[in-house]
């Protein structure tokens, strides 16, 4: 179930790098089914920094594969995690480091601004400042390289695309 909520709290999402306008559109979702072997479960969400892909496991030994930008040098995090909420439109406030980086940023963005980072849709992660979320027409060439604070930046259509097969719950495993 898609949830609308405007959240500010910095220690969600808020180490994501920002961006500077919203998704003019409707487009189609840039999927792909590959093989994918591994021990993990279908429904499982797999994160390689190296090939800049996130893999959303099937129960038939392939993955629904998607383009994404990961973080930069030094923002960098391996492990599990968890989807600990889905938001649709999400309200963005920006984290000391990159308010730091960036201090012409606004202390709040509402969600749906033409301004917001956050693009369509976020899911936080159960780690500090952690999330997968949509990004900006002006941020799109970004994705398939290390540009955020430790979020994963995907395509609104494709950010989408795995807000609607995912629940809170499903489990992330990032991998170098």
């Amino acid at each position: 179930m898609r949830q609308h909520k405007n959240f500010h709290a910095a220690a969600l999402i808020g180490a994501c790098l920002f961006g500077l306008s919203a998704p003019t559109g409707p487009a189609q979702a840039n999927t792909h089914v590959v093989t994918f072997r591994s021990s993990y479960d279908a429904g499982t969400i797999v994160i390689s920094m190296s090939q800049r892909k996130l893999y959303y496991i099937l129960n038939d030994g392939t993955a629904i594969q998607y383009p994404v930008a990961v973080a930069k040098p030094g923002k960098e995090w391996l492990g599990s995690a968890r989807i600990q909420g889905k938001y649709f439109h999400p309200d963005w406030t920006p984290p000391a480091v990159v308010k730091h980086d960036h201090p012409g940023l606004p202390n709040l963005i509402k969600g749906g601004s033409s301004r917001n980072p956050m693009g369509v849709a976020a899911m936080t992660l159960d780690r500090d400042q952690i999330a997968i979320h949509g990004t900006s027409p002006t941020m799109r060439g970004s994705i398939g390289t290390r540009a955020s604070y430790g979020c994963i930046r995907m395509l609104n259509e494709d950010v989408s695309d795995l807000f609607g097969r995912v629940s809170v719950g499903t489990p992330v495993v990032m991998q170098p």
